[in-house]
């Protein structure tokens, strides 16, 4: 042990003189000569990689087809437990942090549009949290973006913030823009299932277990139009082309946060483009970008759930052939 720590001690001794830049260019070149020589076992792990990634798109994709419900569940779940455990090994505090507060206020809202019977007020309310949600991921993961754009142009050198700084400070806001956005599309979604099917007006299977009438809205259940001295929901109302009325809070809700394309009653397609219409064309070309970002989170759902459940496979293929 101690000769090892002698040898070991000129090693350190060099690290101490050389850069950041030249520490990290003398390990490279340190990998690189450890596996020189290995280049045909490279390309049967690069190979089997390739295979898992390519299996696993297309059981996915079978599963999605098949049970969707049971594949967004597992895909959720997954999200929400394994950065737990990253951040826990890792001592992540600063995340870890975040991560609690987001599931607890998240778990209340979950409660709420599960319990029975359902207030009307409460798919308003789910609607609200993600929505906020969704606008403030959204806006970290630009500022997060805009300041890796800003340290890779150099910009950073003007205002003497060291780089790696500025590109922690960037990678970290994109991370938490993209991850928790994510997350809360999918708690979105499952909410908007059980409160449909709890109010009746909706289900999966395409029978409803309630008839709807002209003046009730099928999202919350609530009276479409009020009386002066009645208590209730008052606001503009939308019509689809199935012509079912809803509030219009409401419906923008069901397609643009709860991730649904048909209406909450007929299950007819719903025509975004109609929904999303302004007479503002700022505001409609906001929320335009909101569902080109909401159809991003849903691709990047595969990279952040199964891509670290693909990559333990593949490694654990190369252990049990003893490729390194």
């Amino acid at each position: 042990m101690a000769a090892a720590r002698e040898l070991d001690a000129p090693q350190r001794q060099v690290n101490d003189l050389l850069s950041t830049e030249q520490q990290w260019k003398f390990q490279h070149q340190k990998m690189h000569a450890k596996h020189h020589g290995h280049e045909s076992m490279h390309t049967e792990m690069i190979l089997i990689l390739v295979a898992a990634l390519i299996v696993a798109q297309i059981v996915l994709v079978q599963w999605k087809q098949r049970h969707c419900r049971s594949y967004n569940l597992v895909t959720l779940l997954q999200m929400w437990v394994v950065p737990l455990y990253f951040t826990i090994k890792l001592y992540w505090w600063r995340f870890l942090s975040v991560w609690g507060m987001f599931s607890v206020i998240t778990s209340y809202i979950i409660f709420r549009a599960t319990c029975k019977p359902l207030s009307g007020r409460t798919p308003r309310l789910v609607y609200k949290w993600f929505l906020l949600i969704y606008k403030l991921t959204y806006a970290i993961g630009i500022v997060g973006y805009l300041a890796i754009m800003f340290t890779m142009f150099r910009l950073n050198l003007f205002f003497r913030i060291k780089t790696e700084d500025s590109m922690d400070f960037g990678v970290i806001l994109l991370f938490y823009g993209l991850y928790y956005g994510v997350m809360g599309r999918g708690f979105a979604e499952i909410c908007s299932d059980y409160m449909a099917s709890t109010i009746g007006f909706y289900n999966i299977s395409g029978i409803p277990t309630r008839n709807l009438s002209s003046d009730i809205c099928a999202v919350c259940g609530q009276k479409i139009f009020v009386d002066v001295n009645e208590e209730g929901i008052i606001e503009n109302t939308y019509q689809l082309s199935c012509n079912h009325v809803f509030h219009e809070f409401c419906i923008r809700g069901w397609c643009i946060v709860g991730k649904k394309q048909t209406c909450p009653y007929c299950n007819e397609k719903v025509d975004l483009k109609r929904i999303l219409s302004n007479p503002y064309p700022f505001l409609n070309k906001w929320e335009c970008t909101h569902v080109l970002y909401g159809r991003l989170l849903d691709w990047l759902r595969y990279l952040v759930a199964w891509q670290p459940v693909v990559i333990g496979i593949v490694q654990g293929i190369n252990y049990s052939l003893g490729l390194e």
